[in-house]
């Protein structure tokens, strides 16, 4: 077990991704700018009515955002970890980890939806797969979760430098949340955070923590509707 947990989560890779100051300066201040932008967009786009058609491009735009700053940000990298006595892009173990997670999610699902009050902060942001037109929900979901891993494990993470990025890039991510006003959802990120947090800093790149990211949200799209509709 620990052969697959600590080059994913524990391990750091060698690797030098050292900037200027002039450099570091300019992402910090694209991500902050990306940030504030970002996460009024988030909050916007969470709170229409769940049968609005400006879901659609509100969600696009959103995943634009944290793309363009991600990449505007300065040079980002795909990551590479441990496996065999070799360096390899992750890819497997970032994706059992993301169904590891959903499955967890799902026990806890489990007992949520017995709290009126929880139940239905969960279900607000379900009735956007009850609501709209699943397929696209699939891929809005999708390409969200690859658009925040390119900002907050990319972009976001390497402006705040060495000293304890995971924690402060998962209060960051936890505080962007908080506009959707669903205390669930910062809940999510936070657990979320702290998994992909330490995948990025363990492999020095986003591959594997949007992978997970994905498998997870993707898991929670399909399998949590289903699992609260059947109360």
């Amino acid at each position: 077990m620990r052969s697959v947990v600590d080059p994913l989560l524990v391990d750091r890779v060698d690797r030098d991704h050292r900037q200027t100051d002039a450099a570091f300066r300019r992402r910090r201040i694209v991500a902050a700018i990306t940030l504030v932008v970002g996460g009024t967009l988030l909050g916007i786009s969470l709170n229409v009515p769940r049968e609005s058609a400006a879901f659609y491009p509100l969600t696009i735009a959103l995943a634009a955002t944290w793309v363009i700053g991600g990449f505007a940000s300065g040079p980002l990298h795909l990551g590479r970890i441990q496996f065999r006595n070799q360096l390899r892009r992750p890819i497997i173990t970032p994706l059992l980890l993301g169904l590891l997670l959903g499955l967890v999610f799902v026990g806890g699902a489990l007992m949520v939806r017995e709290v009126p009050w929880l139940r239905g902060e969960v279900e607000s942001i379900l009735d956007f797969a009850r609501y709209q037109w699943l397929p696209v929900v699939v891929l809005i979901t999708f390409l969200n979760g690859i658009a925040e891993e390119i900002f907050f494990r990319g972009a976001l993470f390497a402006a705040i430098g060495s000293r304890h990025p995971v924690a402060i890039s998962t209060v960051i991510y936890a505080a962007a949340t908080i506009t959707t006003l669903n205390p669930m959802l910062v809940f999510a990120a936070v657990l979320l955070g702290v998994v992909v947090g330490l995948e990025r800093r363990a492999s020095g790149g986003i591959l594997s923590p949007i992978i997970t990211h994905c498998t997870w949200s993707l898991t929670m799209l399909l399998v949590l509707p289903p699992l609260f509709n059947a109360v």
